[in-house]
């Protein structure tokens, strides 16, 4: 393809990059006069309408990114079959090429690359665009020193199809994409997070912390498995940023930081303290490594023992002539002396705090705030050790303006304190409102919505893991207005459902790996695995399965595959004698 011109303006002039989804060149923008880079989709993606349309939009919607951390897109389009994307060309190398030549990078190196990177997300999340596959080969580092982020449209267009193909190959980047992507569940901000939390650690250690034989045992371990501390892979990395990583690569999305400027903050937090108070102060800690043996909470209690007999401990009484000095010193002395040790002794423990010496975090039961103002509910948020965020105002038909009408999570759910919890301020009662019967026992609520002038009317029951009588469903929604008399139809639980889950795509897995993504989701194991011979398809991979991926099904359901048992011979056609084999040959 070298020396094509494209759309009459781009001259393709060598191949600079191949990667699993498309070819990169160099190229000249005959109508700017200037060199970019052009990257081609590969021809088996071009295939896919899904595919490209999303990798059109997105990519156009990136080329609006405008950020000193991000690949400029200058232009998107498409000749003939031919899909490609005009990028900015820089001068440099991808960070896995970084961190392949360097094993391991110095700790504050990594932390600005992964500061740059975060800035870069900030702006695209503001955007609405998620990236979806932050990992070192889509960061590149010019030979200033700068990162760039790139291949946002790809990104989003790779995540709409499944992780594993149809020739069993990943789409995706396995090592570094989160436990919701795994899941095929869903995706957001806080996803490319997790990813920039795992990119920091291989930066760190000169390793990724997951990885294994096969791309699903990967993905099962990105939901399962906690990340390996970093004591066992590098030594001389601040505890603190080790705390960043734990906190970015949580299981759940809610547990990690909410934007990429939380993560900035924490990032420029550690920056501080090694600027101020020097490098030894956020390596003071590190000296008391944990032992794979030593629960951590030992750990701390530790720290904070060591921490208060270094505050507490009296000095060395002095010898005799020091002791006349001391006593003989001007009293405006003393005082300055008295001033000075506060004042250490306050900083040392303002450190000992930013530092974490007394991270000591419970978890803590959601109170009831729902009835009460706002401001009685902060001072009640504070007490359980929690915070609160107003969220909208509504109408309410049982609670008086000013009055919290609904909080989330709910009274009673165990959450890590200092725990956000959202609630909704009621703008006052209106006529004729419907109320939130969803959640409520059927019984109970018949009698509640008479107060409002409405009744209910059972439509249906419906198998439910939830208790039995339950209401699941309300014909009419909460905050509506309906005439007086209106029947709400509701349907209930059974209390016998199951929880479900979505069935996964199987096809292309080993009937091995098909296994073991079902035990990872609670479905069953038992399911009938039936081999039959098919001519388009590699050996011993699964080519279809009973239930459609995606569909809803109960845990402990059973989904029935049949495996690929090779290409049968031609009819007719006999397979070849050694002798006959050996006659070939030599010809």
């Amino acid at each position: 393809m070298s020396n094509r011109l494209l759309a009459g303006r781009y001259e393709l002039i060598e191949k600079i990059g191949d990667g699993g989804m498309a070819v990169v060149y160099k190229g000249k923008d005959r109508l700017l006069n200037r060199y970019v880079a052009i990257k081609i989709l590969r021809p088996e993606y071009t295939k896919d309408e899904q595919f490209i349309e999303n990798f059109r939009r997105e990519s156009q919607a990136a080329a609006g990114l405008s950020h000193p951390n991000i690949v400029g897109v200058y232009d998107v389009g498409r000749e003939g079959n031919i899909h490609y994307i005009v990028m900015e060309l820089l001068e440099g190398e991808p960070l896995s090429e970084v961190i392949k030549q360097k094993g391991r990078i110095d700790y504050k190196e990594a932390m600005n690359i992964t500061r740059q990177v975060a800035s870069a997300l900030s702006l695209a999340h503001k955007n609405q665009i998620v990236h979806r596959d932050v990992k070192p080969h889509n960061i590149m580092i010019t030979s200033t020193g700068v990162a760039k982020l790139a291949d946002f449209g790809i990104a989003k267009a790779v995540s709409a199809a499944t992780i594993v193909g149809g020739d069993n190959k990943v789409i995706g980047s396995v090592h570094y994409f989160s436990p919701e992507q795994a899941r095929g569940a869903y995706v957001d901000e806080r996803s490319d997070l997790y990813s920039l939390g795992i990119v920091l650690y291989e930066m760190l250690t000169g390793k990724v912390p997951f990885d294994g034989d096969n791309p699903v045992s990967i993905a099962l371990m990105h939901i399962n498995d906690a990340i390996p501390p970093m004591d066992r892979e590098a030594l001389g990395i601040p505890p603190q940023l080790e705390r960043i990583i734990n906190k970015a690569t949580e299981k759940y999305q809610s547990n990690r930081y909410k934007s990429a400027d939380e993560m900035i903050a924490a990032l420029d937090d550690i920056a501080f303290i090694s600027k101020v108070m020097g490098q030894q102060a956020l390596m003071d800690r590190g000296s008391s490594v944990r032992s794979e043996e030593e629960p951590e909470i030992q750990v701390e209690e530790r720290e904070r023992e060591r921490f208060k007999k270094a505050v507490e401990k009296p000095a060395p009484a002095p010898k005799s002539k020091a002791l006349d000095t001391l006593k003989n010193a001007d009293k405006m002395n003393l005082a300055i002396i008295a001033a000075v040790v506060v004042v250490a002794i306050a900083g040392l423990i303002g450190l000992g705090y930013m530092l974490g010496w007394f991270d000591n975090s419970k978890e803590v039961e959601v109170p009831e705030f729902i009835g009460h103002t706002f401001e009685e509910a902060q001072q009640m948020a504070e007490e359980a050790g929690l915070k609160l965020e107003r969220g909208e105002d509504v109408f309410s038909p049982d609670q008086e303006a000013g009055y919290i009408t609904s909080q989330t999570p709910s009274k009673g759910a165990k959450v890590v304190e200092g725990k956000v919890i959202t609630v909704a301020v009621s703008k006052g009662k209106k006529d004729n409102v419907v109320p939130k019967l969803i959640g409520k026992d059927y019984n109970e609520a018949k009698e509640y919505v008479k107060q409002f002038g409405f009744t209910i009317t059972m439509a249906v029951k419906e198998s439910s893991p939830l208790p039995e009588n339950t209401i699941i469903s309300q014909s009419v929604k909460e905050g509506t207005t309906a005439p007086q008399g209106t029947e709400i139809e509701v349907t209930i639980s059974d209390g016998k459902g199951k929880e479900k889950v979505k069935a996964p795509k199987l096809i292309g897995t080993t009937p091995e790996e098909a296994k073991t993504i079902l035990s990872a989701l609670g479905l069953s194991t038992e399911g009938t695995v039936t081999y039959e011979e098919v001519s388009d398809m590699a050996e011993n991979l699964v080519f279809w399965q009973s239930v459609e991926p995606g569909t809803e099904i109960e845990v402990g359901s059973t989904i029935n595959i049949k495996v690929t048992k090779g290409t049968p011979p031609d009819e007719g056609e006999d397979e070849p004698s050694d002798d006959e084999t050996n006659t070939d040959e030599g010809q």
